[in-house]
Parts: C-alpha cells; sequence; structure tokens
C-alpha cells in the first residue's frame, strides 16, 4: 500500500454503553410494572405471604422485589441484552418473552414444591403486562438506534474482505439499510489495484487481505466480513480468525445462499467443519391450518368491525358516478388457479378497454412487468383517495374469508403478467396470494421487478406466522406513509 492513512481512535464500546441504558430501562419497567401491580391487586397496605411449611411470613413488597431481581437476572442470563441481539428487533423480543415465562414457570414450580400460597392474580397480571411493557420499552428504544444509525452512529465499522465483485455487492447491500448497524468504511480486495474505490461505491479499497489489520486499526474498526472466500484458502482464513483480537473485532462471513431467514440455517459443527443446514421450505399440515384459522378469524372480525366504514366507500363510490361499486378481476392463485378478486372500484367503467392506448408507457412507469402509473387519467377523483390510503383493498377480506387470498402473501398477479414470468418465479403459487405481503411494505409500486420477485419469494421461502404480524404492523406504517401507492 502507498497511501498511509492516519490512525482513527476507537471510539467507546457503543454496545456497553446502550446495554447499560438498556438495563436502567428494563428496572424501571419492571419496578413501575410490579409494584402497581401489587398496590393496584393488593392497595397500600399489602399482606402476607405465607410459606406454609416452615409458618414464615413475607410482605408482598419483599416479594416484588425478589421477583424484580430474579426478572432482571433472568434477562441477562438469556442474553437480551448482547451484541449478537441488539437492536435486530425480532430475535431481541424473542428472547425477552421466552425469558420471561422460563422465569415465571419456574416460579410456579417452586411455589407448588414448597406449598406457597401466593396471589394468582398478582401474578397474572405483572407477568403478561411486564412482558408487553419490556418488549414496547425495546422497540421505542429501537427506533432511536435505528435513528441514530441513518447518521452513522452506534454501528459497527465494517472492513469488507473478497473480490472487487462480492464486495461492491455487499457494500452496497448494508449502505442501504443502515439500520443493521453495519457501517462498510473500507475493503480488502484479493485481486484488483489498491487505493481506489470499489465499483459504483464511495468505499475504498486499502490493500489485499495482508492489509485487513492495517486497515482495521488505521480506520478504527471492529468488524471483519468475508464477503468471498473463493481466493482465501482454508488456512488462511484460519489465521485471519485467529489474529483478530478476542472480544474487540468480530469476523462474519457471507454464504452463497442468499434471501434465507434465521429460523431455517441451522449450523452443526462435525470433525471441525461448520455445517450449515438449511430446511427446505414446507407448505402442509399444522402450517397451512394455522394460516388458514388465522385469516378465517381475523378476516370475520374485520369486516365485523370496518362493516360502517365499508358501508360509506360503497354509498362514496356509487354517488361519484363511476359505475358498478365493486370491481371484479381475474387473478392467479394458489398452484396457479384463477379466481375473482374484489375491489371498490376507483377507476372509470371502460378502464380496462383504454388500457391499450396506455400500454407505451409500461417500460417507463411502474416496473417491466407490472402496469403502474403514477397519474393514471383513468383513476377517478374518489379512487385517487381510496388509492392513497388503500381502502379501495378493503372487499378483499371476503376473498380472505372464501379462502382464494390470504391476509398476506405474494401480490395476485394478473394472467397477462404470469405470461411474463421467467420459470423460477411460479414458487409464487406455492402460496396463496395476499392482501398485503413484503412487496407491498417495502416500496410498492416503487420497486423494480427484480426486487418485486426477490421479496416475494423470500417472504414464500420464509413463511412464519410471526413474521406475517410483523407485515401486517409494517402495513399500518405504509398505509398511512403512502409512499408508492398509485
Amino acid at each position: 500500500m502507498t497511501h498511509v492513512h492516519k490512525p482513527i481512535k476507537p471510539a467507546h464500546d457503543w454496545h456497553a454503553i446502550y446495554s447499560a441504558r438498556l438495563s436502567i430501562t428494563d428496572l424501571l419497567v419492571l419496578i413501575w410494572v410490579v409494584f402497581g401491580v401489587q398496590i393496584a391487586w393488593f392497595g397500600f397496605d399489602s399482606g402476607d405471604l405465607a410459606v406454609r411449611s416452615s409458618d414464615l411470613a413475607v410482605s408482598y413488597t419483599s416479594v416484588s422485589v425478589i421477583l424484580i431481581l430474579s426478572w432482571m437476572a433472568v434477562l441477562s442470563i438469556y442474553g437480551t441484552r448482547t451484541d449478537r441481539v441488539l437492536g435486530t428487533g425480532f430475535d431481541e423480543y424473542k428472547l425477552i418473552v421466552g425469558a420471561s415465562v422460563r422465569l415465571f414457570g419456574l416460579l410456579a414450580i417452586v411455589a407448588f414444591l414448597f406449598h406457597i400460597d401466593v396471589a394468582r392474580g398478582y401474578i397474572l397480571l405483572a407477568f403478561p403486562l411486564g412482558i408487553v411493557v419490556l418488549v414496547f420499552s425495546r422497540w421505542m428504544w429501537r427506533q432511536w438506534l435505528v435513528a441514530q444509525r441513518a447518521r452513522g452512529q452506534y454501528t459497527s465499522r465494517v472492513i469488507l474482505v473478497g473480490t472487487q465483485e462480492s464486495s461492491a455487492r455487499i457494500a452496497g447491500e448494508l449502505t442501504t439499510r443502515l439500520g443493521a448497524g453495519y457501517l462498510v468504511v473500507g475493503a480488502c480486495v484479493t485481486a484488483g489495484p489498491a487505493d481506489s474505490y470499489l465499483p459504483d461505491s464511495t468505499v475504498p479499497v486499502l490493500g489485499g487481505i495482508d492489509d485487513v489489520h492495517t486497515a482495521l486499526d488505521s480506520l478504527g474498526a471492529d468488524t471483519v466480513i468475508i464477503t468471498s472466500s473463493d481466493a482465501i484458502s482454508p488456512q488462511r482464513m484460519r489465521e485471519l480468525s485467529w489474529s483478530l483480537e478476542p472480544g474487540r473485532h468480530h469476523l462474519i462471513m457471507v454464504p452463497r445462499l442468499i434471501d434465507v431467514s434465521g429460523p431455517r440455517i441451522h449450523t452443526r459443527p462435525v470433525a471441525g467443519l461448520p455445517l450449515i443446514h438449511v430446511e427446505t421450505p414446507r407448505y402442509e399440515g399444522r402450517t397451512l391450518f394455522t394460516k388458514r384459522a388465522v385469516d378465517i378469524i381475523a378476516s370475520t372480525l374485520l369486516i365485523v368491525c370496518l362493516s360502517p366504514v365499508l358501508a360509506g366507500i360503497a354509498l362514496a363510490v356509487k354517488l361519484s358516478g363511476s359505475g358498478k361499486v365493486l370491481f371484479y378481476q381475474e387473478r392467479v392463485g394458489i398452484n396457479g388457479r384463477h379466481f375473482h378478486m374484489i375491489k371498490f372500484r376507483s377507476m372509470v367503467a371502460d378502464a380496462e378497454a383504454r388500457l391499450a392506448d396506455l400500454q407505451d408507457t409500461k417500460r417507463t412507469a411502474g416496473n417491466s412487468v407490472m402496469f403502474k402509473m403514477p397519474d393514471d387519467p383513468r383513476v377517478t377523483r374518489i379512487g385517487r383517495f381510496l388509492r392513497r390510503f388503500s381502502l379501495d383493498e378493503l372487499p378483499q377480506l371476503f376473498n380472505v374469508l372464501r379462502g382464494s387470498m390470504s391476509l398476506v402473501g405474494p401480490r395476485p398477479p394478473l394472467r397477462s403478467e404470469v405470461d411474463e414470468y421467467a420459470h423460477h418465479v411460479h414458487r409464487r403459487f406455492l402460496v396463496k396470494p395476499g392482501i398485503t405481503g413484503l412487496w407491498q411494505v417495502s416500496g410498492r409500486s416503487n420497486l423494480s421487478w427484480d426486487d418485486t420477485v426477490r421479496l416475494d419469494l423470500y417472504y414464500v421461502e420464509n413463511w412464519s406466522l410471526v413474521g406475517d404480524l410483523v407485515i401486517l404492523w409494517r402495513t399500518a406504517k405504509a398505509v398511512l406513509a403512502r409512499d408508492g401507492a398509485f
């Protein structure tokens, strides 16, 4: 390397600072919840807890203190504040719920074995309320952390190691997802010129693999990401991992298999080899039953609760004089079966006939397969309002109730769009199409066709009930933001 980088003093360990703040917040939350439940249940004059086997009496205030300290200890033991899960969202919340359930299971066993007579209402209120408030507190901290990471703070400073092509690809992905907490500050490539930049990037190339430690020290980086191991021998990879400073430097490897979620990946060490097991997706039995049960219950409740809104929209569309209130369009669903999707009419009556005159704009608006126009002249004035807030989609709840659609799934395509599909895109039909999905909450009509396909296939390959709940939550935020809705 010909260029000498001025050493950057490592920043304070943000993990420790952030973890300490979480600990304080967790403690305050538990004090507020546990003592609040105690006062609400017993009043300010709490009774005693009788231990029958030894005729001991312990005040509920002491029990609350023990419960808070035990809860804090369990949260720490199960790693709810470790570097691995800080700011990751679902994994962090899952650990909090799991640790809390184990704690109260243990308390129930202890109470049974030692015949401790504790008020059930006190426990049954403190347990769920504590979990909810803890998760909400962590969610608030996550919003703050994402905002800090957008400004380049509270992130892991990353050096990429691999080919220029793979390093540029990973740098691009991480740059567009600063909320993940990885800030790329440099790259050491296995081939190519030094002291330049990665293709289509502002990330500097700092040399080859032998310059990794110089790059780490000069840029104050703490994480090395191997983007491609083709040009790195196993022995050299092992030496690199050994040379990293324990507790300060982290090594991450990017596998070639992408768009696979965590629950499907399991690592099993065999004879010193870290074998990665990837489970194939299954769409049968309990999985289908659970998804269908949720669809039936949720769609029924939503139809009942939103019936005044549905009636009001129907009246507004009728008075607009744009034709029939409901619009039926043939779409392609699960296993390629056709069905009629229901929407509130948002276009003029002859919209389908006028489509041919607008086809020339297809390659310049929306994406290369789906026809979308930001200012489609066929949309009525009431239709623009309905589309802005996705209210025209509400009648699809009846499609969900009948079983042709699901609340969450890939976008239901037109037959004309399916005719242009590449072979692999047909995997979208392994599950039912949805009213909402990853496409809708990730940019909607602003996305390219390749991104639309990638998101839909990711959903198909990695479906989970919790994932559906997260998408439904993000849908509410996307609808209010109105980005990409036209």
